[in-house]
């Protein structure tokens, strides 16, 4: 379930001009429940997380999973990111340089798409995804392009071990990679399978600030940076789906108990005309 360190609706005011963290954990029922308001409130900072309860059946899940196993797996810079993640699909910035997405992200995606397209049953787990989303957010929803092509959204990926804090966010780290910039950032997790105990996710109210850069560890940051700071902490079940800003930092706690953690993920993109742009 979500817990918040800080009440949302408590007045923190130091004085009497009423100030409010806003920045609870919230969960709903089923996709059903998911509203175009939970986006907008994400996006405006003003609710840490969702956590969508049966996002996707039991039969979707072991589907899905039942695929990877035949499926082949890569992972993230080895060299950078530890301990190892294996993982389906490119992250745009596993491929990134100073002349944008170079001919290995197009071929990665190209391999990992046509992989995960058969994974559901012989269908793709991002189409009904995708669909769930839609309906929710009731406005127009497609792809994110990069020079006019589509980018790769829907990475499966599995965590035992956790991550470090980090945070994402494609207009600083990536500046100019979106054909159409985007004024907010979501990220979504539909959790495929979930460790008996451990393998939560905790969001800080903080962003990243250019003297961060001295907490740095490899990949990540020190947590000390934003253990001040408002934050909530979710454990999703199986088959559940969490939203969150990933411009906030964020941490994923290993494993505690047996099973695996294993998720499809995405980065949703409001653009200015209220478009949502997906990609991975």
């Amino acid at each position: 379930m979500g817990t918040a360190t800080a009440p949302g609706r408590e007045n923190v005011s130091s004085n009497q001009t009423p100030i409010y963290v806003l920045f609870d954990a919230e969960t709903v029922e089923s996709p059903e429940k998911l509203t175009r308001d939970h986006f907008v409130r994400l996006a405006a900072g003003t609710l840490g997380a969702v956590v969508v309860r049966d996002f996707a059946s039991a039969e979707e899940n072991a589907g899905v999973l039942r695929g990877l196993d035949t499926c082949p797996m890569g992972s993230y810079d080895e060299e950078i990111v530890v301990p190892r993640i294996p993982k389906l699909g490119p992250a745009a910035y596993d491929h990134y340089d100073a002349h944008g997405l170079g001919g290995a992200y197009w071929q990665d995606a190209e391999e990992s798409a046509r992989h995960r397209s058969v994974l559901l049953d012989g269908g793709d787990p991002v189409r009904p995804a995708v669909d769930r989303i839609h309906r929710a957010w009731g406005g127009a929803m497609r792809p994110a392009t990069a020079n006019g092509r589509e980018m790769y959204a829907g990475m499966i990926r599995e965590t035992t071990g956790g991550m470090k804090m980090h945070w994402d966010e494609i207009g600083r780290e990536m500046p100019g990679t979106l054909d159409e910039p985007v004024i907010a950032q979501l990220g979504f997790n539909w959790y495929l399978s979930m460790p008996a105990a451990g393998g939560s996710t905790k969001i800080f109210r903080r962003r990243w600030l250019p003297g961060d850069e001295a907490y740095r560890d490899g990949y990540g940051y020190a947590e000390e940076l934003a253990e001040r700071e408002p934050g909530v902490v979710v454990t999703p079940r199986a088959g559940d789906a969490v939203f969150f800003d990933p411009r906030n930092y964020h941490t994923v706690r290993g494993n505690e108990g047996p099973g695996r953690r294993v998720a499809l993920s995405f980065f949703l993109g409001l653009t200015a005309d209220g478009t949502l742009t997906y990609w991975s």
